[in-house]
């Protein structure tokens, strides 16, 4: 198997976010998983990959990071975290932050 480009984790993570539903939220498991398959060799390299991605789309405005289900600084956060699409007037794309 050949390893997905950062398009296509992209691409992954904003589909399975979408196919979830606004408010609703999924694991970067759920991504490493869709991908690379329920055996832990197939998806667990993927997940520093998503972890790189999911912070990118954080900075383009594009996905929400939370944990403990509050938005995350995508530059400083650590542990379990989720994935969400931004709600209606969120916005935490470049030059923004959760206190504006």
């Amino acid at each position: 198997m050949t390893r997905p480009t950062d398009e296509d984790l992209a691409e992954t993570i904003l589909h399975l976010a979408a196919e979830r539903g606004d408010g609703r939220t999924l694991g970067p498991m759920d991504v490493a998983r869709s991908l690379g398959g329920d055996h832990p060799d197939g998806w667990r390299p993927l997940m520093q990959p998503i972890r790189r991605v999911a912070v990118q789309l954080m900075k383009d405005g594009r996905l929400v990071i939370t944990r403990k289900g509050r938005p995350v600084d995508p530059d400083d956060f650590r542990g379990v975290y989720r994935l969400r699409l931004p709600e209606a007037g969120e916005d935490y794309g470049p030059g923004k932050s959760e206190s504006e």
